[in-house]
Order: C-alpha cells, then sequence, then structure tokens
C-alpha cells in the first residue's frame, strides 16, 4: 500500500532543532521533511516554492517573526496548516499566533509524540492545543 507523506516545512532560527525535528519527522511513515527555514521570510518564500501541507513555525525567529510569516502565508494560501511550536505559552501571544491563522499551538518541551499527534489533527482539519492550554 502507497502511503501519501504529509509534507512538512520547519521554520526555526537554531539549526540543531531543525536537525531533531527533522530526524524525528521523517521517521514517521506518513511524513517527509521537504525543507527547513531559519527565519520568517524564508519561511514566506519556502511555502511559495515547496507548497507543505503543513508548516511548524517558530514564533521567535530574526527579520520576520511567526506570527508575521504565518499572517503573510496564510494571506496567500489558506489551505495549508501551521503548527506553532513555541516556549511561550503566555495567553496574548499564543492568541495573536492563532488569530493569524495558525490551526495548532504546542510548546517545546513536550515530546515527539504531541507533535506527532498535531500534524496529524490539523491535517485533518481539527485545531490542537497542548494540553493545558485551552485555558
Amino acid at each position: 500500500m502507497w502511503i501519501v507523506g504529509i509534507k512538512i516545512l520547519i521554520a526555526d532560527d537554531h539549526k540543531i532543532v531543525r536537525d531533531g525535528l527533522r530526524v524525528l519527522i521523517d521517521r514517521e511513515k506518513d511524513m517527509e521533511v521537504v525543507g527547513e527555514a531559519h527565519n520568517g521570510f524564508e519561511a514566506v518564500k519556502l511555502t511559495k516554492k515547496l507548497h507543505p501541507d503543513v508548516i511548524i513555525m517558530d514564533i521567535s525567529m530574526p527579520e520576520m517573526n511567526g506570527i508575521e510569516a504565518t499572517l503573510q502565508i496564510i494571506k496567500k494560501n489558506r489551505k495549508v496548516k501551521i503548527i506553532a511550536l513555541s516556549m511561550h505559552s503566555d495567553r496574548k501571544i499564543v492568541t495573536s499566533m492563532l488569530k493569524a491563522g495558525a490551526s495548532g499551538y504546542i510548546l517545546k518541551d513536550c515530546a515527539f509524540a504531541e507533535l506527532a499527534i498535531a500534524i496529524r489533527c490539523v491535517i485533518g482539519d481539527m485545531p490542537y492545543l497542548s494540553p493545558g492550554m485551552s485555558k
């Protein structure tokens, strides 16, 4: 049976985070990393070029942050799903990211299994928030 891969773009300014996520995601049979961006500008550019299904978006990046990048990406492509992966749990930041068009929000201290669940949820048109953040 052929498994169609969920095409994923990773946007994070820390290479070690991108490298780690790539290794973990590529182990999943239904997912593949199609690109990596080190800032929001690059995320916007690569989204146009690579047409990912899901973008894992850090919020705090140089040159253009994840909120602005999300706004620009969603404005041009409402089908792409964006999951914020951040260390910030502040209500204002979470709300800003969701209002920008993110389909999910998880914290960087989660296990990879939670990210995999979040990816599969948003690809199925279900929003995802880390447990405890819905307060």
